[in-house]
C-alpha cells in the first residue's frame, strides 16, 4: 500500500507536453512505435492500494485513470550502445496508473507489461524490479487500422490476454488538457529492493492522432488487480512514436540510488 503521506503533499508539478529537463547520459535507450492509448476514469480509491511508498494518485479534477497501451518497443540499448536490432525490438501492452511523488512529480506506475522477448523479461523483473511477463504477441497494420493481440505464457496469470483493434484518424493539433495528462509523463515511479524509485525519461513532443476503437477484448486490467472496465474507454488516442532516452533512477525524495 502506498504510505500515508507527512503533511500536506506538494502541488503536483505543472501538466507539460514538454520534458522540463534533459538527459545528457542516458540510462537507456528505446523507442516506442505504433502506439494505441486506452483509458477508463478510475476512482482514486481503488487506485492507491496499488501504488509504490511516497506516491498517491494523480487525478485530473478528482478523476484518475487506468491505461491499456499497446505498442511496439524498438531498439532498446543500454548507455550509449546501439539498440539491439533483435532481442531489444518486440510486441508490448502494459496496464499503467498515474501517480504524483512527494515531490509533486507526476508518473506512471505498471500494474502489469506484457512482453514477447523471454530475455527482456526476465532483465527488466529481475533488474529493475518491474511487472513483465511473457507473452505470445502481435503488432499488425494494414492500411489505416492497426491489430495488437497478446496471450500471457509466464509467470501467469497464464492466459490472459488482449486484442485489440484501433482505427487512426486525424492528427490533433492541440491535444486537450486530458490527453496531455494521459500521455505526457516523464517518469516512471516503482518500488525496487523495497525502495520507492524514481525513473525519469525524455522524448519529443507526442504526435497525437484521433483513433477509433474497432475492437478490445482483455483481461489484462483485472489480473493486474483492478476493477474489471465498464463500457468503452473515455479516450482512445494513436501515435506513430518517439525516442525515449531514460535517466538514472533515483528515489522519490529526490536524492539518487546507490
Amino acid at each position: 500500500m502506498s504510505s500515508a503521506p507527512h503533511g500536506p503533499r506538494p502541488t503536483p508539478e505543472p501538466i507539460s507536453a514538454d520534458p522540463a529537463g534533459s538527459v545528457v547520459r542516458p540510462l537507456l535507450t528505446q523507442s516506442w512505435l505504433d502506439l494505441a492509448f486506452l483509458h477508463w476514469a478510475a476512482d482514486p480509491a481503488d487506485v492507491a492500494p496499488l501504488l509504490p511508498p511516497g506516491t498517491a494518485p494523480d487525478t485530473l479534477d478528482g478523476t484518475t485513470y487506468v491505461g491499456l497501451v499497446a505498442f511496439r518497443m524498438h531498439k532498446v540499448g543500454w548507455f550509449r550502445l546501439p539498440g539491439i536490432p533483435y532481442l531489444g525490438s518486440f510486441p508490448e501492452t502494459n496496464v499503467r496508473l498515474y501517480s504524483v511523488d512527494d515531490r509533486g512529480r507526476r508518473g506512471v506506475v505498471f500494474r502489469s507489461l506484457d512482453a514477447s522477448r523471454l530475455i527482456p523479461v526476465v532483465a527488466g523483473r529481475f533488474l529493475f524490479g518491474l511487472p513483465y511477463v511473457w507473452s505470445r504477441m502481435s503488432v499488425r497494420r494494414e492500411g489505416d487500422t492497426v491489430t495488437y493481440t497478446g496471450t500471457r505464457r509466464w509467470p501467469g496469470p497464464r492466459g490472459a490476454h488482449s486484442a485489440i483493434t484501433v482505427r487512426v484518424g486525424e492528427a490533433i493539433r492541440e491535444p486537450t488538457e486530458l490527453e496531455h495528462f494521459l500521455t505526457a509523463r516523464w517518469g516512471l515511479h516503482t518500488t525496487f529492493f523495497g525502495r520507492g524509485t524514481y525513473l525519469p525519461n525524455v522524448h519529443p513532443r507526442w504526435p497525437l492522432h484521433r483513433a477509433r476503437l474497432v475492437r478490445c477484448e482483455e483481461d489484462l486490467i483485472a489480473a493486474a488487480g483492478l476493477p474489471a472496465p465498464e463500457g468503452d474507454p473515455v479516450s482512445v488516442l494513436y501515435s506513430p512514436g518517439v525516442p525515449v532516452r531514460f535517466g538514472r533512477p533515483a528515489r522519490p525524495a529526490g536524492l539518487p540510488t546507490p
